[in-house]
């Protein structure tokens, strides 16, 4: 893609952030932890939008300051969620989101349990340079393995009032008689994200199970790639950023409308109350496909209580 060229890619369309654009809220004052293979930091469209890091792999002779993305998967993520709107390249979900990059995968796009347990607890306890503190923790990414370490580490998160969201895996098979299970993302307390393509057709390599709650774009999504460049990539790991850049925006709205700091549960219902049902089982779905409708709620709105006053006057 030619840097030269803006585009609002067509996932980043189709859960209409633009409605919440439209009236002011970008996810300004929200951190996002994006707990992956790093981040090309100086890259155009996140140039200004990390706020800090930590490498927790082996890369770089396992220099904790050097949390540069030498695999492409978490600059892609990191770009889906909070990419600038510069005029040129792509733009995030939340253009005025700040990322926390946490690398707890290597160069090949693996990681321990305990480097992500690590990158997990280092986001509840971080704290910015103006005192921010992190509301959102993204991990695209999973594994077979149930892990209490990491599982206490998630609860933790929560308690702390962080909404974790995680990609549902990309082990699915099209069926939703059969379960396909991938940790983190099958924990209770996390937001289990699936995938489905511009067609709103759930995808088939999308994992089935009871614990998915709701469905995002996730095949051929363009976003920021390492050496100042773009690509295309498919997954539920694409899925589940298109969320947590939701979540941003959802805490952006909530707190300016309300003047407090919104509550983890309350967040994961805002969250929720963002979904549209596409006809398939739950356990591939969860509550439906996001859709940031906000402008046409808001008409909806005012068009009810137009409605409701006219009727009072006669």
């Amino acid at each position: 893609m030619n840097s030269n060229i803006f585009e609002v890619p067509a996932g980043v369309r189709m859960i209409r952030a633009s409605s919440f654009w439209t009236l002011g809220y970008r996810g300004e004052n929200a951190v996002v932890a994006v707990i992956d293979t790093g981040c090309q930091t100086n890259h155009p469209d996140l140039r200004g939008q990390v706020i800090g890091g930590r490498n927790f792999t082996a890369d770089y002779n396992g220099n904790p300051d050097n949390y540069s993305d030498n695999n492409g998967h978490g600059t892609h993520v990191a770009g889906i969620i909070a990419a600038a709107e510069n005029g040129f390249g792509v733009v995030g979900v939340a253009p005025k989101a700040k990322l926390l990059v946490l690398k707890a995968l290597n160069g090949q796009g693996t990681g321990t349990i305990k480097s992500i347990t690590e990158a997990v607890d280092y986001a509840v306890n971080w704290t910015g340079p103006n005192g921010e503190k992190v509301r959102v923790i993204s991990m695209s990414l999973g594994g077979p393995d149930d892990d209490q370490a990491l599982h206490t580490a998630i609860q933790n998160a929560v308690q702390h009032n962080i909404l974790v969201v995680c990609a549902a895996g990309n082990q699915g098979d099209g069926s939703a008689q059969t379960t396909e299970t991938s940790y983190p993302g099958a924990y209770e307390e996390v937001v289990e994200v699936g995938a489905v393509n511009q067609s709103r057709r759930v995808s088939t390599f999308s994992n089935s199970n009871s614990q998915v709650d709701l469905v995002a774009p996730g095949e051929y999504v363009i976003s920021t790639m390492p050496k100042f460049l773009y690509g295309i990539m498919s997954g539920t790991s694409m899925a589940a950023p298109h969320v947590a850049g939701a979540a941003a925006l959802l805490i952006d709205r909530f707190e300016k409308k309300h003047n407090r700091p919104i509550t983890e549960p309350e967040l994961f219902q805002e969250l929720i109350a963002h979904t549209l049902p596409l006809g398939y089982p739950r356990s591939q779905e969860g509550n439906g496909l996001l859709r940031l409708n906000e402008v046409q709620r808001q008409k909806m709105r005012s068009l009810l209580i137009d409605i409701l006053r006219q009727s009072a006057g006669q």
